[in-house]
């Protein structure tokens, strides 16, 4: 049995992977989520629900006991305090798989027009989330960083890889391609440990998401 922490279960992307693991039977989920009125009533029944925030270092700590995996799917302008607590909550207990969600431009590896349209739209909101990759890259865990291009909620799957120190490519990628990858590396591991990883849709190319 695989003990699965999600953080932000009450996300998009999140509830597609909760979905996704809802009938792996080698599964067992946690979900944490601030808000109780975002449950849907629908939680599978491998997962326990338990509501809080991942700044309460002691219940953050707590629910580490037993886990295999965490996967963090936060955002806001705290992103760096919400991932040092993660990371001392891991390194405490003794969990070392961390799945951490970002965003495209943290490296200021987007090019071109789109590299300048996104830095200009969204470039002071990330400076939180880089501070937060530099810390899982140092923190000596074994992460996986995830780098999603703009989001859809497009029912598709349809998604092309980039590493760190490589332009990004396209513009957008959808949410469920944004789970079908977290829910491929909960459940193998070993795959694309110690990797930051930009997502787009192939073909996605343009100076700025269609949606714009």
């Amino acid at each position: 049995m695989t003990n699965v922490l999600i953080l932000g279960a009450s996300g998009q992307i999140a509830q597609w992977v909760i979905q996704e693991l809802a009938h792996d039977r080698h599964i067992s989920q946690t979900l944490l989520l601030r808000n109780p009125r975002k449950l849907t009533g629908q939680e599978p029944a491998n997962a326990k629900v338990v509501i809080g925030n991942v700044l309460d270092a002691k219940l953050l700590k707590s629910l580490m006991n037993g886990q295999d995996i965490v996967y963090a799917n936060l955002s806001g302008d705290d992103l760096d305090k919400q991932a040092h607590a993660i990371i001392t909550a891991m390194q405490a207990k003794g969990v070392r798989r961390l799945i951490f969600v970002l965003s495209l431009g943290i490296y200021d590896e987007v090019p071109g027009k789109f590299g300048e349209w996104n830095n200009a739209t969204i470039g002071d909101d990330l400076k939180p989330y880089r501070r937060a990759a530099d810390l899982i890259e140092t923190s000596g865990l074994a992460y996986t960083i995830v780098r999603p291009a703009w989001l859809t909620d497009e029912d598709e799957v349809s998604y092309e890889l980039t590493v760190k120190e490589e332009p990004f490519k396209g513009t957008v990628v959808s949410r469920k391609s944004v789970g079908d990858l977290i829910t491929q590396i909960i459940q193998s591991p070993k795959r694309h440990v110690g990797e930051s990883l930009g997502m787009s849709k192939p073909g996605s190319d343009g100076d700025k998401p269609y949606f714009m």
